[in-house]
């Protein structure tokens, strides 16, 4: 299997989820309130599954490999759209957090739409950057890298996700510890 095909297993499940932010807009249309404990997870999948776990794969291991392989100049500029991809999805991320957050404390109408266009904005983000990595950029950068080293990069990125779940829980404990 060629590494990119862990990446593209992974954003099947970041499309689900997608999908489900898309389902809670219309709820909230339709009830009036938010769903925060289905956001707050949402908001926890996009930190630590979709950036930290999924882009940090792309960026830290795929991105930096074909960086160093002089890949062409229309990979290098496709690799810089998808990197500001990443960083507006953090802040798209954020903001959700943080608007989920206030409406907590006050649920009135104008946090409620601030909510479903945070969510609106996430969902094309997101649909739009899966869709440029899998039809336009994945399977043309595997050009640039012979099979061992595709074999070594698969290796990484198994690596990468057996590792993820320590430093997770190794970062809520440190949290924790700082409140005490």
């Amino acid at each position: 299997m060629m590494p990119i095909g862990d990446l593209m297993v992974e954003h099947r499940l970041i499309e689900r989820v997608v999908g489900l932010l898309e389902k809670e807009c219309a709820r909230i249309d339709a009830a009036g309130r938010v769903d925060t404990v289905f956001l707050d997870s949402a908001v926890d999948f996009f930190v630590f599954y979709a950036d930290r776990c999924h882009h940090g794969k792309e960026e830290e291991i795929l991105f930096a490999e074909l960086l160093a392989h002089g890949i062409s100049d229309a990979h290098k500029a496709m690799i810089e759209e998808l990197r500001e991809d990443h960083a507006a999805g953090r802040q798209l991320v954020a903001r959700l957090d943080a608007d989920v957050r206030l409406s907590c404390s006050r649920c009135d109408e104008r946090v409620l739409k601030t909510i479903n266009a945070d969510i609106e904005a996430l969902v094309k983000l997101y649909q739009g950057h899966i869709e440029k990595e899998d039809k336009r950029f994945f399977i043309p950068a595997m050009q640039y890298l012979s099979q061992q080293e595709q074999d070594g990069m698969l290796r990484r990125f198994w690596e990468f996700d057996r590792l993820l779940i320590h430093e997770k829980y190794r970062k809520i404990t440190e949290g924790f510890e700082k409140t005490f």
